[in-house]
């Protein structure tokens, strides 16, 4: 996997703006905010590429989901891109933040990441399937211009042939990413829990139509504003609080002869 996060620096570092920077022969700085009431969920938050564990504190990403989910606590995790420059990043990721919580003892676990982050998230996915409850893609970076072009052009995800299967390298990374996205798009069962969100003024939502076929309808929100985590908070926030709904809803609701339920945590 090394290779694949090396072009994944050579891409991101072609975007505007700067770049958070971070110690990867350390443990993946994290901060956790405690939940309202006695946790019973955790929500890990993947940074931005300009984002540190300071610019997460500041996120507002913390009271979004409590507010909505007050039995959550919410794990930062300050994976910068120096720690994609190392290689293993999802699996320092496992390793560092996921597995211990899991141990931890949580009913459901989390990941959500905001550009830079929701590629992690995505790549995370890729490599360690089904190991979290479910995915909120905010924004995500989701490869360069000529591969979405070519998935386009081929009509969408659908019908895009992305080739044999290949390891990750530096050549093959974004294919393999879009690959997996293009195996969620036929596992609604697992997609029944990854939610999408951006901006209609994002820098990066042109890609994003090619992504939302992969997913059910009614878990993309698209809210006003640019690549920022003031449209990310808020929409965090609507997407749990959907969620809740739809548990709730599921629990009083008629049997599973009557109607089909989404798997909620």
């Amino acid at each position: 996997m090394r290779r694949v996060f090396l072009i994944a620096l050579a891409c991101l570092l072609t975007l505007p703006g700067c770049v958070a920077h971070g110690d990867p022969t350390q443990p993946i700085p994290t901060a956790t905010i405690a939940a309202k009431q006695p946790a019973t969920r955790l929500v890990i938050v993947l940074p931005g590429r300009a984002d540190n564990l300071e610019a997460l504190r500041n996120s507002g990403m913390a009271d979004a989901i409590q507010s909505a989910w007050p039995d959550a606590d919410v794990t930062y995790a300050e994976l910068t891109l120096d720690y994609y420059k190392q290689g293993d990043a999802p699996k320092r990721l496992h390793d560092e933040v996921i597995a211990p919580a899991r141990a931890h003892g949580y009913r459901a676990i989390w990941l959500a990441g905001a550009s830079m982050g929701g590629m992690g998230t995505l790549l995370y996915d890729a490599q360690y399937p089904k190991d979290v409850d479910g995915l909120v893609l905010l924004a995500p970076y989701l490869g360069d211009r000529a591969l979405l072009t070519e998935i386009d052009q081929a009509g969408g995800i659908a019908t895009w042939n992305p080739g044999p299967p290949r390891a990750f390298t530096t050549d093959s990374w974004q294919r393999e990413l879009w690959r997996h996205i293009q195996a969620l798009s036929h596992d609604r069962p697992r997609t029944a829990n990854v939610w999408l969100a951006y901006g209609d003024d994002d820098r990066l939502r042109e890609a994003m139509p090619l992504l939302t076929p992969a997913l059910h309808a009614d878990h993309v929100l698209v809210r006003d504003g640019g690549h920022a985590w003031r449209v990310w908070a808020p929409a965090t926030r609507d997407i749990l609080q959907a969620i809740e709904a739809s548990r709730g809803s599921s629990a009083s609701g008629s049997t599973s002869e009557n109607r089909s339920r989404t798997r909620v945590p």
